[in-house]
């Protein structure tokens, strides 16, 4: 059984060894082929609940394209899961970083292949900051934690969806993922790593923490460039200068005593994913993959380090945004 500290220093990996409900683990991989018209998210995970009833283990897919989306139901004992490394099965379906095996047969999705992913890199892990929760990380009473997998890499393989197949080769993904008990009760959440530099990836959240009996609007914020990573968040000290949230965009700005970070998100059509509570997997969150983000960066009263627009925007708002404003 792995113990606390390899939990932590290994965010990767499924946490849910011993641990008594409520509970869920899911990982995020976000695929996109070479032409971009193939888009796709899977998101394997597992619900306990205080209601063994409950109890399952899951598959969703999003076609970023259309805005389907499907969820398959397996019993929990389907789902398996190494203890020191991340090796999870669901059934027929396998999943690593460094590939996936779909096996998904549905009344109306079929979608079976492989695929590998080779050049990715993960957010940093070290003692004192172990993932993008940073010293949070190594609290053990929060809602929900999160870690990023893979920024970045290169697809391979091919994918067949109701008989017609897809080739992947050549495209990017991208793997995160998330574990605790509960979603947040509101959140934005974005994320592109299709920009003019192939390698370039971003991803943005902001949501509300309980945390010691009060809450407040957390946000972590990573920027993947040329081999560098800018991170903004409540433990680096960056602060929210600006969130504007209408039915056409995000407008986000933050900073920090060196940078500022400056984010316009599109809103555009998607579909609904199923997200927990404590209680249950409700089908509530819209996502979509068809959104753009400009992302420009620079130094405080300074120059401009980086100013592009990503692709096949993975972006969700939901809940009561005005929490978020702190």
């Amino acid at each position: 059984m792995p113990n606390f500290i390899q939990r932590v220093m290994h965010p990767e990996r499924y946490h849910g060894h011993g641990k008594q409900p409520p509970f869920f683990e899911g990982w995020y991989f976000k695929l996109i082929d070479a032409t971009e018209q193939h888009k796709y998210a899977v998101i394997p995970g597992i619900f306990l609940s205080h209601d063994r009833a409950k109890h399952h283990a899951f598959i969703q897919v999003l076609d970023g394209q259309t805005g389907a989306s499907a969820y398959f139901s397996f019993p929990p004992e389907a789902f398996r899961a190494a203890q020191e490394d991340f090796d999870v099965r669901i059934g027929d379906n396998h999943f690593r970083a460094d590939g996936i095996r779909l096996r998904l047969e549905g009344t109306e999705l079929a979608l079976k292949g492989d695929l590998r992913f080779s050049g990715g890199t993960g957010w940093p892990v070290t003692w004192r900051s172990p993932g993008i929760m940073g010293w949070y990380g190594w609290m053990t009473f929060m809602e929900c934690y999160h870690g990023v997998v893979s920024f970045d890499h290169v697809l391979d393989g091919t994918l067949t969806l109701n008989e017609r197949p897809m080739d992947f080769s050549g495209g990017r993904g991208y793997l995160e993922k998330d574990w605790g008990q509960s979603f947040p009760s509101a959140w934005v959440w974005m994320q592109t790593n299709h920009f003019a530099t192939p390698g370039t990836s971003f991803v943005a959240s902001i949501a509300v923490i309980p945390f010691m009996g009060r809450s407040f609007p957390g946000s972590i914020i990573g920027l993947w460039h040329e081999q560098k990573l800018y991170r903004f968040a409540q433990y680096t000290n960056a602060r929210t200068e600006k969130l504007l949230v209408t039915d056409a965009q995000v407008e986000w700005v933050v900073r920090d005593s060196k940078y500022r970070l400056e984010m316009l998100a599109t809103r555009a059509g998607g579909g609904l994913l199923h997200s927990p509570s404590r209680t249950e997997m409700h089908k509530r969150v819209m996502e979509t993959l068809q959104s753009t983000i400009q992302v420009r960066l620079s130094e405080v009263g300074g120059r401009e380090l980086f100013h592009d627009t990503g692709r096949n925007a993975g972006l969700e708002v939901q809940g009561d945004i005005s929490t978020l404003r702190g």
